[in-house]
C-alpha cells in the first residue's frame, strides 16, 4: 500500500521499507548470567548479525541501528573504551561478509569524537560497500536526534551565509534535506528491546509518523522469530498519517 508521497512506502508484502531499532538490554542480559557487561555487548553483536541477515532476506531496504548515543559517553570509562574497541573489531571482522552479501554500510552521527583508528575503519567500510544494493545498514554512532536537527539548521544557515542557498523561510522540507538521513525514507517501524518505552533522542525528526513497538526481550535474545512477531504487529496496524481510516481504505481500493 502506498502512503502520501512525503511519507515512506512499505513493500508489497507489507514488510516495512525502513526499520529502526534501539538495541537495549546487553548489560542486563550479561548480569542475569553473572557475567561482565562486556559479555553482553559481544552477544549483542551476534544478534545484530542475525537481524541484518533476516532483514535482507525479508526485503527490508533500510535497517538503522542505534549503536552508541551521544549520551552514552556518560557511561563508565571502561565500558566506553570496550565499546570503541568492539566497534573497531566488529568492522574489521564483519565488513567483508557484509560486502559479499550486498549490504551497504553507512554511519550517522558525529564521528569526530571517536578514536582515529575507528574513524578510519568507518570510512573504509563505507567506501568498500557504497555501491551495494541488497540492504542499507545505517549505524547511528555518537548520534542524537537533537544533534541531527541542530547540524541540519547550521548547514542551512552556513549555505545561506555564503550564498549557496537563497535566503528563505526555514521549512520542514528544508530541514529534512539537511538531516543525516536526507536521502533515505523515514522509518516505517521503530523497535526497542529491553523493556524501556521511550525513543531516547533517536531519530526524533524522522520518527514523526513511525509505528512504535516495544518488547521486554533483551537485545541478545532478539532473534529472527522476534523480528517476525514485531513485523506481524506492524502489518496489523492502519497507518493514517492524519487521514481518517475511511480515507485510507478508499485510497487503498483505488490502487
Amino acid at each position: 500500500m502506498a502512503t502520501d508521497d512525503k511519507h515512506s512506502l512499505i513493500t508489497e508484502n507489507g514488510i516495512p521499507r525502513h526499520i529502526a531499532i534501539i538495541m537495549d538490554g546487553n548489560g542486563r542480559w550479561a548480569e542475569k548470567r553473572f557475567m561482565p557487561r562486556a559479555f553482553g555487548h559481544q552477544a549483542g553483536v551476534k544478534a545484530v548479525r542475525k537481524i541484518v541477515e533476516h532483514c535482507a532476506e525479508l526485503g527490508v531496504e533500510v535497517l538503522t541501528l542505534f549503536a552508541f548515543s551521544s549520551e552514552n559517553w556518560h557511561r563508565p570509562k571502561e565500558e566506553v573504551s570496550l565499546l570503541m574497541s568492539l566497534f573497531v573489531e566488529t568492522l574489521q571482522r564483519e565488513i567483508d561478509t557484509l560486502d559479499k552479501n550486498g549490504i551497504c554500510v553507512r554511519f550517522i552521527g558525529d564521528r569526530s569524537a571517536f578514536p582515529v583508528v575507528l574513524q578510519e575503519k568507518i570510512l573504509e567500510g563505507e567506501a568498500q560497500t557504497k555501491d551495494n544494493k541488497a540492504l542499507t545498514l545505517v549505524i547511528a554512532a555518537n548520534y542524537g536526534g537533537h544533534w541531527d536537527m541542530c547540524q541540519a539548521v547550521q548547514r542551512v544557515v552556513d549555505k545561506m551565509t555564503i550564498g549557496e542557498l537563497s535566503k528563505q523561510p526555514i521549512s520542514p522540507g528544508l530541514i529534512k534535506e539537511h538531516l543525516s538521513t536526507a536521502d533515505l525514507p523515514d522509518p516505517d517501524f521503530f523497535i526497542r528491546t529491553g523493556g524501556e518505552e521511550r525513543v531516547s533522542n533517536f531519530l526524533l525528526w524522522q520518527l514523526a509518523y513511525t509505528e512504535l513497538y516495544f518488547t521486554t526481550t533483551l537485545w541478545p535474545d532478539f532473534d529472527q522469530n522476534s523480528l517476525d512477531d514485531a513485523i506481524n504487529s506492524f502489518k496489523s496496524r492502519q497507518r493514517r498519517f492524519g487521514h481518517t481510516g475511511e480515507q485510507i481504505l478508499n485510497k487503498t481500493a483505488l490502487l
